[in-house]
């Protein structure tokens, strides 16, 4: 190809992979404009325009804008090293953040598959001895597909050994003083029951929002799941049943009718 002769918007557009459309806005914008035109007026691309084009592709596929690939390559004091440098360090900027986002998805993707981001040594140390470790593995195949393990998972996958060294220890003052309460005398309904439930349904919530519904059918669950009536029996004889009437007396005050509580 010469000087004399010239390619159509079209073909330029095929030769190097691009939208007429771009090529029309480099024009429009000054950055790349056909020197030749036909006799019919159509604009025709010379070797040159052509050569332009393809430095104008490389710098905007290394992430330069038009206004700098325009400095790069028409002042002529422009220093291109100094530009170039620049863009690297944006790009290893951005390369850095798509590795935290990589990590991220990492830890959510074994979140929802396991449950807890714990070693069994870390889960042994900060759930006691009580603690199975199988138990995040059946709970996922019973719940993985509801909206509430997905809560879970996702809360799971941020969450630090710390936060749950903190988590637990909530839910442990929490479960000592509800047994507390009970040996009291304290009735269901009264102001220290409860207290003690909205207390219970937040500490929950650490894991997935609870609504004092759902908080009604966790307690029905506490009475038929043989684990956690071990584990409030164990506190104090007759704590799972008193937290199952609290947490109903509760709701009854705020309008929830327990026979009709549903998972929400």
């Amino acid at each position: 190809m010469t000087d004399a002769d010239g390619l159509t918007v079209g073909q330029v557009a095929t030769a190097l992979a691009l939208t007429v459309r771009t090529l029309h806005h480099w024009d429009e914008v000054g950055l790349a404009t056909p020197s030749l035109r036909t006799n019919a007026g159509y604009r025709l691309y010379t070797a040159a325009d052509l050569e332009r084009l393809h430095r104008i592709v490389v710098y905007r596929e290394i992430g330069l804008g038009l206004e700098q690939i325009r400095a790069v390559l028409d002042e002529p004091d422009a220093d291109v090293a100094l530009a170039l440098r620049g863009q690297r360090d944006e790009v290893t900027r951005h390369l850095g953040r798509l590795e935290q986002l990589r990590t991220g998805l990492d830890r959510m993707i074994e979140a929802h598959e396991r449950g807890i981001l714990l070693t069994a040594a870390e889960q042994a140390a900060i759930f006691g001895p009580e603690w199975n470790p199988d138990w995040p593995a059946m709970a996922r195949r019973r719940y993985g597909d509801t909206v509430q393990w997905q809560q879970y998972a996702e809360r799971s996958a941020s969450r630090t050994p710390d936060q749950w060294r903190e988590l637990t220890a909530a839910m442990t003052d929490l479960d000592a003083e509800l047994a507390a309460a009970m040996t009291a005398g304290d009735a269901p309904g009264s102001e220290r029951a409860d207290e003690l439930v909205e207390r219970h349904r937040t500490a929950v919530s650490g894991f997935f929002p609870v609504s004092r519904s759902m908080q009604v059918c966790l307690g029905r669950m506490y009475e038929a799941d043989p684990s956690f009536t071990a584990h409030y029996e164990r506190l104090s004889p007759g704590l799972t049943s008193w937290l199952r009437r609290s947490i109903d007396a509760s709701a009854c005050a705020h309008g929830i009718d327990p026979e009709t509580a549903a998972w929400e």
